[in-house]
């Protein structure tokens, strides 16, 4: 591998929604990446439907690269090949394992250039993510540029502080089940009321995509929208009337804060 190219350390669906979605943009050629796993049989899988390389061997994988994306998984971190800390002195780490503070990072990679800790969530496996990002050390603009190029094949991203990275678990990270449980408990209240299961499902489901593509291209405020929905004494306002009687809005505010928390006790060392 060239100094211009990118290491996978790690090669399951996180990884492989990064190589597919840089392949796609043409952000960087197969040549360009390579990856390896730790019983190999996912990198060579990766690698067979990408066409990117596969390196088994540890130590050539990451000397080749100047990047090197850790991709395992965030409890392997502590076992992680005591190698790494000589191997990636110099380059740029990026982790997108979950709950891994920069200092935890800083531990396994403490000559690396700079150390990137991310949080994507999972619409990115479509390119649809939304992921925050942070650096040990205020990142260089050739550096800064290629983290957003590789954080840009998985949706958009932001940076922010690392401070608020528990916070933003809760939200974008177990945000999309929280949606997934609320399109479910849609489509059983459709069934309730007289819908086929298939039925209650379509529309539960295409109800929530229209609704939030017609959110994510207005300049109005949810409630804006919400309001023109509402007609005095109508249907929807029956039904906004239950939702708060029963507090969802206060629901959803416990359901982030104790994710919040869970998400501060795990990243504990």
């Amino acid at each position: 591998m060239s100094s211009s190219r990118l290491a996978f350390i790690g090669a399951g669906n996180l990884a492989s929604a990064i190589v597919r979605g840089l392949l796609a943009k043409q952000a960087f050629a197969p040549a360009d990446l390579a990856c390896t796993s730790k019983g190999g049989e996912s990198a060579r899988k990766l690698a067979t439907e990408t066409g990117i390389g596969h390196e088994p061997d540890l130590a050539r994988l990451v000397e080749g690269a100047d990047t090197v994306l850790v991709a395992f998984k965030p409890q392997s971190l502590a076992l992680a090949d005591p190698r790494l800390a000589e191997l990636t002195r110099g380059k740029l780490v990026i982790s997108v394992l979950a709950g891994k503070k920069l200092a935890t990072l800083g531990r396994t990679f403490p000559h690396a250039r700079n150390v990137v800790r991310t949080m994507p969530n999972t619409p990115a496996a479509i390119g649809a993510g939304i992921t925050p990002y942070c650096a040990r050390s205020p990142l260089t603009p050739a550096d800064l540029a290629l983290v957003e190029k590789i954080l840009g094949a998985l949706g958009q991203s932001l940076t922010l502080d690392e401070s608020y990275f528990d916070a933003l678990t809760a939200l974008g990270g177990s945000g999309p089940a929280f949606l997934f449980e609320f399109v479910a408990g849609l489509r059983d209240a459709g069934i309730a009321a007289g819908l086929p299961v298939a039925t209650a499902y379509q529309v539960a489901l295409e109800t929530v995509l229209g609704a939030s593509r017609l959110l994510a291209r207005s300049a109005d405020t949810p409630e804006t929208l919400r309001d023109r929905v509402t007609s005095p004494n109508g249907t929807t306002f029956a039904g906004l009337q239950v939702l708060g009687q029963r507090e969802f809005r206060a629901t959803l505010k416990e359901t982030i804060l104790a994710a919040t928390r869970r998400a501060g006790e795990l990243s504990k060392d």
